[in-house]
């Protein structure tokens, strides 16, 4: 019988379809105002069984140690804290008077944060000190995770103190900061192939600047020509980093073959969902801010890519439940055997 084991990054599944009940239905009134609560609560048992196992194993003995001592790995941690964020906020957006249960949901993650952040510090050091070709853009969780707190205690404590969200806000791109630089490194001062060598999780490249910016509109931090240039910066690393994820589809499609080269399952994929969905939550909550005085020309731009981008959104996230819904009824049945 196959190992049960589940993924450290499991937490990814709750972002990617959390993001988009958070952010994406809206374009989909059908589907929002018809499913929108259901969908909710099926995200919410999801987390329960998933965050559950991801609990059982985390003080597993065999697990535990050398988890917290892999310089890269550790950084999953992000996508738990990722996750709880974005469920406590797609529960509060359908279900309101959840609003003390949720609460409390919010002061636990806030320590697991916290635990995270000590965590972080060490893996950085380590990081910093030994140059290694297996980095990739994991480590930009700590990003991710540090700006998803921001949101969350935003929107469930009204009376959270500016000054400590600006730190947590700057100290999210400090992270991104040491991470690019990380990056860069390795993909500079290494040999490397686009096939086996660019990982699914470099989309966090621009899916971490997608949650800063939504994190410092939702905080009201920042001038209005910040947020327009730091919007333009985003939607330029987007068509960067997907222009070398089609690229390097391509050259896996020609090598491998499309079963193998691009609908094969990994847990890493569902990195790519959250960063497509963040960046529509991120240009709405900055269309719609009321903070916020845009130029006339680029709200219009983004009223035409919104309802273009949702559909983007919509469709990769039906595919790739498709396709992990392959793969567990393929585990189940090799598990029977």
């Amino acid at each position: 019988m196959l190992a049960k084991r589940i993924d450290p990054a499991a937490g990814a599944i709750i972002m990617a379809n959390g993001i988009f009940l958070y952010g994406g239905i809206q374009a989909f009134p059908i589907i929002d105002q018809n499913l929108g609560k259901l969908l909710s609560i099926l995200l919410f048992l999801a987390w329960l069984v998933i965050y559950w196992r991801l609990s059982v194993q985390f003080f597993q003995k065999n697990f535990l140690r050398p988890f917290l001592n892999n310089p890269i790995q550790s950084f999953t941690i992000g996508t738990w804290i990722a996750g709880v964020s974005v469920l406590c906020n797609v529960l509060l957006k359908y279900y309101p008077a959840a609003l003390p249960f949720l609460q409390g949901m919010a002061v636990t993650n806030v320590l697991l944060w916290a635990v995270f952040l000590v965590t972080m510090i060490k893996s950085f050091k380590k990081l910093l000190t030994k140059q290694t070709k297996t980095l990739h853009g994991v480590i930009l969780l700590s990003t991710v995770g540090t700006q998803s707190i921001v949101i969350l205690l935003k929107n469930l404590f009204n009376w959270i103190p500016i000054m400590f969200v600006e730190v947590l806000v700057f100290l999210g791109i400090g992270f991104y900061v040491l991470g690019i630089y990380l990056l860069t490194r390795r993909y500079v001062l290494t040999q490397w192939t686009l096939i086996e060598d660019w990982k699914n999780t470099n989309c966090i490249i621009h899916g971490a600047l997608s949650i800063t910016g939504l994190a410092m509109v939702t905080a009201q931090l920042m001038t209005t020509p910040f947020m327009v240039g730091f919007w333009l910066f985003v939607l330029t690393l987007v068509i960067l980093v997907e222009g070398i994820e089609l690229a390097r589809a391509y050259q896996r499609v020609k090598k491998l073959g499309f079963s193998q080269g691009i609908w094969t399952y990994h847990i890493s994929q569902w990195s790519r969902n959250f960063t497509f969905g963040m960046f529509f939550a991120f240009t709405v909550a900055l269309n719609e801010s009321s903070a916020y005085q845009l130029p006339k020309g680029l709200i219009q731009f983004q009223d035409i890519l919104l309802p273009l981008w949702a559909k983007i959104v919509l469709l990769s996230l039906v595919l790739q439940i498709w396709l992990y819904a392959q793969t567990q009824i393929k585990y189940s049945k090799l598990s029977l055997k």
